[in-house]
């Protein structure tokens, strides 16, 4: 039995490595940019008051002429106003150790994060068609979900101190 292969749409990335400051702070611009157009995400970044969004603006800029350095290279045909970020994250990098003096001779250890980001930017196929159909015939043929019962959380038992 042959399996029906879906032509995948083409990804391209862009990373920055070991940048100094904490993954936790970077995931707060990275996350109001996933899912965004490409114009909208540099225009959101470029105008962010946080300490991360230049890197950010930098890796998505990346990001976009990977996209059109890749296609060119092999033969795609890539619209750029139709690219999305399709996934930004920050992981965490290796932590530099440091101490710091404390009173009465003693030291506190303390770290300094680093973080890796990864922008990941894809082409938006268009609502029209999807694979040669139109969206409205799609539509008719896919099924309704149904609806799951809500689940009844179990009764907590009572215990009597002594």
């Amino acid at each position: 039995m042959a399996k029906a292969v879906t032509p995948s749409t083409p990804e391209f990335r862009a990373e920055a490595k070991f940048q100094r400051g904490s993954p936790q702070k970077a995931k707060l611009v990275l996350d109001l940019i996933k899912g965004k157009r490409i114009e909208a995400a540099i225009n959101i970044v470029s105008f962010l008051n946080k300490r991360w969004s230049p890197v950010v603006e930098k890796v998505l800029r990346s990001a976009v002429q990977n996209a059109v350095y890749v296609s060119g290279e092999k033969g795609l045909d890539i619209d750029v106003d139709n690219l999305y970020v399709k996934t930004a994250i920050a992981n965490e990098g290796p932590r530099m150790k440091r101490i710091r003096p404390a009173p009465m001779g003693r030291a506190f250890r303390y770290q300094r994060r680093i973080s890796h980001i990864i922008v990941t930017v894809a082409e938006k196929k268009s609502a029209a068609t999807v694979d040669g159909k139109s969206a409205a015939a799609t539509a008719s043929v896919t099924k309704p979900k149904a609806k799951k019962a809500a689940a009844k959380k179990p009764v907590a038992k009572k215990t009597t101190a002594k």
